[in-house]
């Protein structure tokens, strides 16, 4: 299925996201392997230069778009999202690069200040608007609650809570949730201020 090719940059609140340059990713390994921003994420070091090269692969990629974001010419954050099949049956091509994964990451320098909303906010009216994608998910550890009220503020909806499903290298085997929200979803959340689904409060950040 084709799509809609994503120009970059562009604005995310205060940010402006934009494709990574290899000093934008060198200034992002400057706090990337720290303790508290690897305690929730799967991979808790990465080499550096197989680092900037996978971000730097994925530029011009339709399939992954990845950015970083910078406010007042520092990069604070990354912000993903990387486009696959959906399930379904092989008649016909609907399910075909149907779906997204969504991902996010704050330097903690900047953390609590809306980033990482402003960052997904974006990238789900890129996945939705641009690249006309049916269904966006993304999952965390049930514990960082950081990052998941980040998607209930957007309006995500928790479509699982897996019980000790996922493995923790200090915590051990503890729970994990994934969040999802379609298209027709996220047009009425940003019709309503990107008001939480039916049935759920809204979660401040």
């Amino acid at each position: 299925m084709t799509r809609a090719e994503v120009s970059w940059p562009r604005r995310a609140g205060e940010l402006e996201l934009r494709t990574p340059t290899r000093d934008d990713l060198e200034a992002v390994l400057a706090w990337r392997n720290r303790p508290e921003v690897t305690r929730w994420l799967l991979r808790t070091s990465v080499a550096p230069e197989a680092f900037v090269a996978a971000w730097l692969d994925a530029v011009g990629n339709p399939a992954e778009q990845a950015v970083v974001a910078v406010l007042d010419g520092a990069v604070v954050g990354t912000g993903s999202l990387e486009v696959h099949d959906g399930m379904g049956q092989f008649d016909g091509d609907a399910w075909r690069a149907s779906e997204g994964l969504l991902g996010y990451l704050i330097d903690p320098a900047h953390a609590g200040r809306g980033h990482a909303t402003e960052i997904a906010r974006a990238l789900l009216d890129v996945a939705f608007g641009e690249l006309g994608l049916h269904r966006v998910t993304a999952g965390c550890f049930a514990d960082n609650h950081a990052s998941w009220r980040v998607m209930e503020k957007l309006g995500m909806r928790r479509e699982q809570h897996g019980v000790r499903d996922s493995w923790h290298a200090e915590l051990g085997w503890v729970d994990g949730y994934t969040y999802g929200i379609l298209a027709e979803e996220w047009a009425t959340a940003r019709e309503h201020g990107r008001a939480s689904p039916p049935g759920r409060p809204a979660v401040r950040a």
